[in-house]
């Protein structure tokens, strides 16, 4: 069982997260940018004004004055700045999902109510007015509550997730399962790489790079989506979403396999091998097309790969690899002869990363390609009317869970 608190600190980064893509994607033009932890939580500027935006998610905490005042006297403080010229004027906004109590506050709100239930606190038995403190008069706390936006009623997680897949499918205009699978969590994952950064510069993005990072056929494996919505649930979508079908087509798939170095184990090997064959090739006597799945295995050592195709061939397990007697060079044409119920070819291993674009190339049929990687993609080709999914793993064992 998954550490409830995690979780729930999981959810509230999964919330601005969530929040951010929304306001990058909600810009209107496309050199309009967001900052992530910049001066608040987010800092969005566009051609006409910037915000500073604290966002914040308390779905198990009742809304109190005082859960909300630390981040308005960070604001105050901000604004100090502005009065004594340091720094630029800026819009502030206050943003946040609480479980109940929002009746409390009544908005708008003026200087008095500023000053008694967000600046006035006491620490360690030392009363504060921070106000008075920053040397603000009554003047400047109406003018930062002009610039101040607070909105207690802010949309759940759940909520505001939907949100996002609706402004994900209008921006790239797929499907509602392309948006939740490849989109989303691309776009979680770029928002969490900048959030990390150390460079203010670097944790700066416009909505034109973003959406150039995002739109990519290459599904970044993302450790917090999967805390948050667990693994198998994530390896149910790739599933639903890439390789579940009745009624397979007789395309030319190519699996691109990259097997752990340290941990390699041929029987897992094998075992995937197994699965490709059952899943992903029809050779039997009724099929009017048969076909069969091509296997490229990244990493793997060549005594090894010699020792597996023994093993298999011992087992009467037939293949090809486009080698056809000893001491011949590779022979696209033999390898893309195809599978049927006379010659049971299983399973089509091509050997090494050139051979597989050499039978990408002379394959006319409908080609897809499907990469396992652990890093970086194995194939940087990009083929124009092929179907491309490039899929980061975090453990082999997560392939037999999707394919």
């Amino acid at each position: 069982m998954r550490d409830r608190s995690a979780v729930n600190t999981i959810r509230g980064y999964f919330y601005q997260f969530d929040y951010s893509i929304i306001k990058i994607l909600e810009l209107e033009n496309a050199s309009d940018s967001i900052m992530i932890e910049g001066i608040e939580d987010i800092d969005v500027s566009s051609a006409s004004e910037e915000t500073a935006i604290q966002c914040k998610y308390y779905e198990h905490t009742e809304y109190n004055h005082s859960v909300i005042a630390p981040a308005i006297r960070l604001m105050l403080a901000h604004f100090k700045k502005v009065v004594e010229g340091n720094a630029v004027p800026i819009n502030y906004r206050l943003y946040g999902y609480y479980k109940s109590g929002q009746a409390k506050l009544d908005l708008p709100i003026d200087v008095d109510f500023l000053k008694n239930n967000f600046l006035s606190y006491t620490e360690k038995k030392v009363p504060h007015k921070v106000h008075e403190e920053l040397g603000l008069t009554d003047t400047n706390l109406k003018d930062f509550l002009e610039k101040l936006t607070i909105d207690i009623n802010a949309h759940s997680l759940d909520s505001q997730e939907s949100q996002v897949m609706e402004l994900l499918i209008k921006e790239f205009s797929c499907s509602k399962s392309d948006a939740e699978v490849l989109y989303y969590c691309n776009a979680l994952a770029k928002i969490r790489s900048i959030a990390i950064e150390q460079n203010d510069a670097e944790r700066k993005i416009t909505k034109s790079e973003f959406v150039k990072a995002v739109n990519v056929k290459q599904l970044l494996f993302n450790e917090w989506y999967i805390a948050l919505k667990g693994k198998q649930k994530w390896l149910s979508q790739l599933r639903t979403q890439y390789f579940s079908t009745l009624n397979a087509s007789p395309f030319e798939r190519f699996f691109l396999i990259e097997v752990p170095r340290a941990e390699y184990s041929r029987s897992s090997l094998k075992e995937l091998i197994h699965i490709l064959h059952r899943k992903w090739a029809k050779i039997s006597k009724r099929e009017n097309q048969p076909f069969c799945p091509y296997l490229y295995i990244h990493g793997i050592d060549e005594i090894e790969l010699v020792e597996l195709k023994k093993e298999l061939a011992s087992e009467e397990f037939s293949f090809v690899d486009g080698y056809d007697y000893m001491g011949a060079s590779f022979n696209p044409k033999s390898i893309t002869r195809t599978a049927n119920f006379h010659n049971q070819i299983k399973i089509k291993f091509i050997n090494c990363l050139e051979n597989v674009q050499d039978v990408i190339n002379i394959t006319g049929k409908t080609k897809e390609i499907y990469q396992f990687y652990f890093s970086e993609p194995i194939l940087s080709e990009n083929y124009i009317n092929v179907k491309q999914v490039a899929i980061q793993i975090q453990e082999f064992v997560d392939i037999k869970g999707v394919i």
